[in-house]
């Protein structure tokens, strides 16, 4: 009867007004009349929130919710709206919508404790139950909904950054406005009430101990000079490895290094480490450990790499190993609720800003290749999530060998306040032989000359051998007339011998598959296409050759099979050679890495990205030319980059050791570059940090995130010890009020005045003394027999006379015979006066002389900024024997010896000018003695005069006190000037990239992207979603540049962000340039010093036609046509597109364009398709 109350027809005059009224949950009815009788029949219940909803017939709901809603229905056209349903019911109760506040308590169970037999629940309060994703950077917020698990949204927060402080630290103290505040600092006034009995027995005793067990903490460990990266002895053998881990998370066929063992110990401990190895030294086990112990303990594991082709390669090996392994790269999304997950770090720094709930259960970071840190491009990404990952995320840092291991380690700890352990090795697990190679013909195919053996020592013979074996072939003209000039080019048939030759001669020697780095792309493939004579591989080869790329290639469309590029390559790789560059269509790459791997591919000319690859060792490493072209010009390779392509030279348990030859294709390279590229130092790991517009707009989003942290804790900053500075303002302050309290009252009321004028007049002096000892004219006055004054630490205002002046113009000296008091002679006697009285005498006296009591001399060698006067007197001196006669009366024998006459002489003559001129000797006038006419000088100059005469007119000078004040004063300036130099080091305000955030920020003001209190404004949000050229794109979005624009025309203007050459087109492309040229000249005006063409120059409009092609549905085959730029670089390019679509899709959304929306999906289906988006062979 209940279920069909909706189908009841009406009641009647003949009806009985009953209703039902259910009892309580029992599903007992009971039968209730109506006294009035025109009440309808409702059923009715005891239950607070009345029945269980009843199930309405399906059409009667469908048509209540779909067609008599008013907020499904259009507004505008009611004709069709209203064809079917007569009347629209209002329900207005709808928009008060609200959801349902959050419970503020929940149950606990109380158990027995012994038997854990279940006693009583009790009502617990919850605290923090009003956070979301949407107002805190809390752990404890709730999860968002599920369709942002993963990758956060962005308007959601990030979770708290590992030791940035949390929100209190923000709050203001002082209203604007006001000049005082309120104090929220614990002043512990429980732990004072606590002391009273009475209260003592109300209050829990937990909270006072609790209290004073935390301020104790601090007192055990204590902080002063914590080193937080702790190198890890691996020289001596691990012996209790298993004895310590009875029951590894993982198992491997063989036995660790010590380096590994090391690495999983402290694995287990959960601390956090820095592996730096060598290519192939086994880096992978210790990240492989990670991802077996947090499957073990139910966690997850992120390993991000740089490269996406690295990322598709490490998720074939780990899946294999471990099986539950997701990818994450911009356009491909495999299991991602899986423990490990593998992503680029671009990817994880989008994770961790838009709060991605995966953070939540994450136990370890893998950062793979961390020496990328030096990439100017993306460097500063591996920064922003070192110092975004929150504190219960360790991380595992692999690297090739780098010098500075320890300092970056040091950094990562102290931004995160947690221990680094660096292990670091250099041992290779096959030793390297570097080879000079001179062969270019048959009869001269065995020049190999070894250059550096395996135990590293650089053998200077063996180069001598390659130069002598160079010369006997230079032609009878070069003997003669010497071979200064002979070009490092050689021709194409010249390339083509030395191949052919060496290629012969190591496949005689069986030392193949060979990696020939060259640091060309056509020269790649110039050199592929020069050995169609030769042949390397078996017919069973062949076979497995020919089968492989079939069924590789077999998902690509017919068309896409019969390419230029693949025809070309089949014919190499059948013959065993092949190529490796960016130009290479991304699935043959895999293709032939894969092919490379498995011995199949003997001869691999391949650029420097290969050695980035994952571990694809050879037998040997061959090194077409020791340049390379770096986008500004041609340098040789640094030694890191040859020490990691190197590296790729040897297999471990295969070859005893790895050959390593740099063909001399033009002459041997000089010994010195090839001894510091071989042997010399890797590059260290320097910062690349730099704001970034999405940086700072994601940062301003969250009131609790500030700029200036992220720019505080960057690498480029670790040279802040911000613990001892911290320590030493403490002191400092303790200092400045212990000292004496300063007398400024009656005559010295200008003391203060006196002291700064003083300061002026010394850093005035000491600025023109400068400028005098830097000038030509000035050097000239100061030759020998030049009376001088004398300042430093051991004489104050002493009279010299200069002997000699020494010829190296980089560190002068003048040796100089100086008068001093006796005993002083060396410094070492008894100073008649402590240090910091010199400092105050020679700041209040600066032109009265030395007057020596019982006098005495010294010869010295003064350096520049020693000599703080140079007079107009000079002397007539005999140097030689002056020199000569103090030399002999420094040693013992002679040392009570009476000086020589010329000694006596000159000392009696300075001595006598000084008791002649005690106010100070005349100086040389920089500007009419020495003719100095900068502006500097001149205003230097005259501003002395000025000072020297304003000196007089204080009154504090005549006060009997003076003397004694002043010193007091020095104390306490010294002491305060120290202080405030390290509070502003302290401060935002020394921070390098201040100046420019700034900049950026007025830039961001002016395009209302925040606003004047740095809210983050709709156009600052849609800017948020997009990663890179994020002013451009949210400019054109408002503009509304690309509505008016079909999905294949927005599709084609929007590759100018991507990596495309050059080429003017129109197609919208001068709105773009306009609203580009606009940014640019406004960037100008704000003070970035990037002029509007460098900006404007970043965006190439060379592919716009490609692509206008490729989304219209032309095939590849054509489109490779239309442009002689290479195939995998277009594929890049459309790739790289794409995800821009996405971003901008996203962004539509945020401003309400659904309109533009479906048309980036639009474009982006039209160009999702055949080869260019070919899932990679890694992954399946």
């Amino acid at each position: 009867m209940c279920c069909s109350c909706a189908d009841v027809p009406p009641a009647g005059p003949t009806d009985l007004p009953l209703s039902l009224l259910e009892m309580g949950c029992s599903g007992r009815f009971e039968l209730i009349t109506y006294p009035l009788p025109g009440q309808p029949f409702p059923p009715q219940s005891t239950l607070p929130n009345g029945l269980p909803p009843t199930s309405l017939n399906l059409e009667t709901e469908v048509e209540k919710q779909f067609l008599r809603d008013p907020a499904w229905l259009p507004i505008h056209d009611t004709d069709f709206a209203f064809q079917k349903v007569s009347q629209r019911e209002f329900n207005v109760d709808s928009l008060l919508n609200c959801a349902p506040s959050p419970l503020h308590s929940g149950l606990s169970v109380v158990r027995d404790p012994t038997t854990g037999m279940l006693l009583d629940f009790t009502e617990v309060l919850l605290e923090n139950t009003g956070l979301s994703a949407k107002n805190s950077l809390s752990l404890q917020r709730q999860p968002g909904p599920p369709s942002e698990s993963l990758r956060g949204s962005n308007t959601n927060y990030p979770f708290l950054p590992g030791e940035i402080q949390s929100f209190k630290a923000f709050f203001l103290v002082v209203p604007p406005g006001l000049k005082a505040g309120m104090d929220f600092t614990d002043k512990g006034i429980i732990l004072s009430y606590a002391k009273n009995p009475a209260v003592d027995a109300v209050l829990p005793s937990t909270s006072s101990e609790k209290g004073t067990d935390e301020k104790s903490k601090p007192k055990e460990s204590p902080q002063e000079n914590k080193k937080w990266a702790i190198p890890v002895n691996i020289t001596s053998p691990c012996d209790d490895f298993y004895k310590r881990i009875p029951k590894p998370a993982f198992k491997w066929p063989f036995e660790l290094d010590v380096f590994q063992k090391q690495a999983v110990l402290r694995l287990e401990a959960h601390d956090s480490v820095f592996v730096a190895a060598h290519t192939s030294a086994g880096k992978t086990v210790v990240a492989e450990y990670a991802i077996a112990l947090s499957q073990k303990h139910m966690t997850r594991t992120i390993y991000t790499s740089p490269i996406k082709a690295l990322s598709n390669q490490k998720f074939r090996d780990f899946k294999n190993t471990f099986g539950d392994v997701g990818l994450l790269t911009g356009d491909v999304q495999l299991s991602p609720e899986s423990s490990c997950l593998i992503m680029t770090t671009e990817i994880l720094r989008s994770m961790l800003y838009n709060g991605s709930e995966v953070i939540r259960d994450l136990e370890w970071v893998i950062f793979d290749e961390v020496h990328y840190i030096n990439d100017a491009e993306r460097g500063v990404v591996w920064e922003e999530v070192l110092i975004m990952l929150p504190d219960h995320v360790s991380i595992i840092l692999l690297s090739a060998t780098v010098p500075n291991a320890l300092e970056f380690s040091e950094w990562i700890g102290r931004i995160k306040k947690r221990h680094i352990y660096v292990i670091s090795t250099m041992k290779r697990p096959v030793p390297l032989e570097h080879h000079l190679y001179t062969g270019n013909s048959t009869k001269t195919q065995k020049e190999m000359f070894l250059l550096v053996d395996a135990t590293g020592n650089f053998l200077t013979k063996g180069y001598y051998a390659a130069v002598d074996a160079k010369k006997e072939r230079t032609s009878k003209h070069a003997q003669s007339f010497g071979t200064k000039n002979t070009s490092q080019n050689t021709s194409a048939s010249q390339d083509r011998a030395v191949w052919l030759t060496l290629l012969h001669f190591l496949s005689h020697r069986h030392q193949t598959p060979v990696v020939a780095f060259t640091f060309s792309r056509t020269r790649c493939d110039e050199n592929a296409r020069s050995l169609e004579s030769m042949d390397l591989t078996t017919s069973i080869e062949k076979a497995e050759i020919h089968s492989f790329f079939q069924k590789s290639l077999s998902r690509l469309r017919g068309g896409d099979r019969r390419l230029p590029q693949i025809l070309l390559m089949r014919d190499l790789l059948k013959r065993g050679i092949a190529v490796h560059h960016s130009g290479i269509l991304p699935i043959l790459k895999e293709v032939i890495e894969m092919l490379f791997s498995r011995g199949l591919v003997k001869v691999l000319f391949a650029t420097e990205t290969f050695a980035m690859g994952v571990n694809m060792p050879a037998r040997t490493v061959v090194f077409d030319s020791i340049r390379k072209h770096d986008g500004t010009g041609f340098r040789n390779l640094l030694p890191g980059e040859y020490i990691q392509m190197a590296g790729r030279a040897g297999r471990r348990g295969l070859d005893a050791t790895g050959t390593v030859i740099i063909l001399c294709k033009a002459g041997v390279h000089e010994m010195a570059e090839l001894h510091a590229m071989m042997l010399g130092k890797p590059t260290i790991l320097q910062s690349q940090f730099r704001l970034t517009y999405t940086m700072i707009l994601n940062l301003l989003r969250v009131e609790a995130l500030r700029v200036t942290d992220m720019m505080r804790r960057s690498f480029s900053e670790s040279h802040r010890d911000t613990q001892a500075q911290e320590k030493r303002i403490n002191q400092l302050k303790q200092m400045l009020s212990s000292l004496p309290p300063l007398d400024t009252e009656g005559q010295l009321s200008d003391l203060m005045a006196y002291y700064h004028t003083v300061t002026e007049l010394r850093t005035t002096t000491e600025a023109l003394q400068r400028a005098i000892l830097e000038s030509v004219s000035g050097l000239k006055a100061l030759s020998v027999g030049r009376v001088v004054v004398v300042n430093n630490k051991q004489h104050l205002n002493a009279l010299g006379v200069i002997l000699q002046v020494s010829s190296d113009s980089v560190n002068r000296t003048f040796t100089t015979l100086i008068i001093c008091e006796k005993g002083n002679e060396e410094g070492e006697g008894k100073a008649s006066c402590t240090w910091s009285d010199i400092t105050v005498k020679s700041k209040f006296s600066s032109h009265l002389l030395f007057l020596p009591g019982p006098c005495s001399h010294t010869v010295q060698k003064l350096k520049p900024q020693d000599i703080s006067a140079i007079t107009v007197k000079t002397l007539k001196v005999i140097p030689d024997r002056i020199i000569d006669n103090y030399n002999k009366r420094q040693q013992p024998r002679f040392r009570h010896d009476p000086p020589g006459q010329a000694i006596s002489m000159a000392t009696q003559e300075l001595l006598r000018l000084a008791e002649a001129n005690p106010d100070g000797i005349a100086t040389l006038d920089p500007v009419n003695d020495l003719q100095l006419n900068s502006i500097d000088v001149v205003e230097d100059s005259m501003r002395l005069h000025v000072l020297r005469n304003s000196l007089r007119d204080f009154n504090c000078i005549h006060s009997p006190t003076f003397a004694e004040q002043v010193c007091v004063l020095c104390e306490r300036m010294t002491v305060q000037e120290e202080l405030d130099r390290l509070l502003f080091l302290m401060s935002d305000q020394s921070l390098s990239l201040l100046p420019e955030y700034h900049q950026r920020i007025k830039v961001l003001q002016s395009l209302q992207y925040i606003d004047s209190s740095g809210a983050v404004q709709l156009k600052g949000r849609v800017a948020c979603q997009i990663s890179s050229h994020e002013l451009l794109l949210t400019e054109l979005l408002f503009e509304n540049v690309l509505s008016p624009l079909a999905p294949e025309e927005s599709a084609a203007l929007l590759s100018c962000l991507g990596t495309s050459p050059d080429s003017p087109q129109s197609l919208g492309i001068e709105q773009v340039l306009s609203v580009a040229h606009r940014i640019g000249d406004l960037q100008r005006d704000c003070g970035i010093p990037q002029t509007a063409e460098e900006f404007v120059g970043q965006f190439k409009f060379g592919l716009t036609e490609v692509v206008y092609c490729w989304a219209r549905g032309m095939p590849f085959a054509e489109i490779a046509l239309l442009t002689d730029v290479q195939e995998g670089t277009v594929v890049r390019c459309i790739q790289r597109l794409d995800e821009v679509l996405k971003e901008v899709r996203q962004a539509a959304r945020i401003v309400g364009d659904s309109v533009l929306g479906s048309k980036m999906e639009r474009a982006s289906l039209a160009i999702r398709r055949d080869i260019v988006f070919t899932a990679s062979l890694y992954t399946h």
